[in-house]
């Protein structure tokens, strides 16, 4: 059991920044994993965990896919010699059917293409991408009622437990 990866956010975990508010506002519905061109300044702050996601997404142009407006915040240490842009386009690897499926399913109403997480996996740094449509206000109310009935159960197992 002491090899197993922890999940979210915490120290030891492999997850450099996560996109809550794409899983609050989209429904899902497919997944793809995509590394990063990186700038070494880039991954140094990302390895301190200076990245943000909210309000990015993901352009498909000329064959190739961009992340827009994702923020990494440069260290003070890391580039003194070079100008660091914290919220440059960077460019996502992927096979040429996923680009082509992500690009056709956006081309829909509704559908669009927003980062889940950023992660490492192993030495290098990935992206989940997500194919999403948009939730309406019922929708929403009725996650957030799913996550308060979760967090009472656990609750009130807690306290099954305890006495």
């Amino acid at each position: 059991m002491a090899n197993k990866k922890a999940k979210g956010k915490g120290p030891g975990s492999n997850v450099i920044a996560l996109n809550k508010k794409a899983r609050f506002e989209y429904h899902i519905e497919e997944t793809f994993e995509a590394g990063l061109v990186l700038a070494g300044w880039e991954v140094k702050s990302l390895r301190a965990g200076k990245a943000q996601l909210t309000d990015t997404y993901i352009l498909v142009k000329n064959g190739e896919a961009w992340l827009l407006g994702s923020h990494i915040l440069p260290l003070n240490t890391a580039s003194t010699h070079e100008v660091a842009d914290p919220t440059r386009t960077r460019k996502l690897l992927l096979h040429r059917k996923e680009i082509a499926r992500i690009f056709s399913r956006t081309q829909d109403k509704g559908h669009t293409c927003v980062p889940l997480k950023l992660y490492w996996k192993g030495n290098r740094v990935k992206c989940e991408l997500a194919l999403v449509t948009g939730k309406k206000l019922h929708d929403k109310r009725a996650t957030e009622k799913d996550r308060d009935w979760q967090r009472q159960k656990g609750r009130i197992m807690r306290e099954q437990n305890r006495g």
